[in-house]
């Protein structure tokens, strides 16, 4: 079973891209659905997560109002809108999943422990 990202590239700054994630031989049913960024040189760090398809996702504050996150539990896909990108933004982006009974380490503890983790796909942000 894996998660397989897609959607990254360069963009100007001010511009905008789109992420999937989708699974590949299971469902999202059950999961917490997370993103994530790893910039070089930094921590990885939390984008957003979402805890269910009712639920209203959890932004970091650097991509609030910026970025959007969505869930089709039923189509089985998870999607990441970023728009006004900044070039601080350059980071490789990973999809990552949880079950609910376990999220608290998406929310809390940086997913070290009980999350599934796509492969990541490069944001670039040119100014």
């Amino acid at each position: 079973v894996q998660l397989v990202e897609s959607g990254g590239g360069l963009v100007q700054a001010g511009g905008s891209l789109r992420l999937s994630c989708a699974p590949s031989g299971f469902t999202f049913d059950d999961y917490c659905i997370g993103w994530f960024r790893q910039a070089p040189g930094k921590e990885r760090e939390g984008v957003s997560y979402i805890y269910d398809s009712g639920e209203w996702p959890w932004y970091a504050d650097s991509v609030k109002g910026r970025f959007y996150a969505a869930a089709d539990y039923a189509k089985n896909t998870a999607t990441l809108e970023m728009s006004s990108l900044k070039p601080e933004d350059t980071a490789v982006y990973y999809c990552a999943i949880v079950p609910r009974k376990n999220y608290y380490d998406m929310r809390w503890n940086g997913c070290r422990t009980s999350c599934q983790w796509g492969q990541g796909t490069q944001v670039t942000v040119s100014s």
